[in-house]
């Protein structure tokens, strides 16, 4: 058992658990685009170790690629606007491209991320979502095709997700103490 970080409330996925989502996730995929070649797009900065560890498990050929949005500001809730920080360097007309998210929650950033991607007439267009946030009374604007795990309406940290740029590090995932970002 990890120890625990004392910013945190409790663990809600050891490093063990997420090993083995990311195993099924890889080998989901790899079945899914056998004989393929999709781009999976990680959308920084959570998801990247999220992507790096999935890549690892998925045995085709494959392309990656980056995009940066900007939703959030600095608060916890997301502020409504989309802004597109950096953009892809692949040209994705004619790929499978697969959306590579860290967490999804409301889903509107990613509700706009896909339809700006679906504008660029990808042969195919889908998310994998290492995390989905199970809010009460809310379904995601997005439904992804891979699901690693369903989480609690928490406040969600490691594995790649931060506060503050803070808990990116931690090999679990956590719930953070209300007091440290309230």
């Amino acid at each position: 058992m990890e120890s625990m970080h004392p910013d945190m409330e409790s663990i809600v996925l050891s490093q063990e658990d997420i090993q083995g989502i990311v195993e099924r996730m890889g080998a989901q995929i790899t079945e899914d685009y056998a004989g393929k070649n999709p781009l999976l797009i990680a959308v920084l900065r959570g998801a990247v170790v999220f992507m790096g560890d999935l890549m690892r498990h998925i045995d085709c050929p494959l392309g990656i690629d980056f995009m940066a949005v900007s939703s959030y500001g600095n608060g916890a809730k997301s502020s409504g606007v989309v802004r597109i920080v950096k953009d892809l360097d692949t040209k994705i007309e004619g790929r499978d491209v697969l959306i590579v998210e860290d967490i999804l929650d409301s889903g509107l950033t990613l509700n706009y991320l896909m339809r700006n991607l679906s504008s660029r007439n990808p042969a195919s267009l889908s998310v994998a979502a290492f995390l989905v946030k199970d809010i009460p009374g809310h379904t995601p604007a997005v439904d992804p095709r891979y699901v690693g795990a369903h989480v609690p309406d928490a406040f969600i940290v490691g594995y790649g997700l931060d506060y503050a740029e803070r808990y990116r590090n931690l090999p679990y995932i956590g719930i953070l103490k209300p007091e440290v970002y309230s």
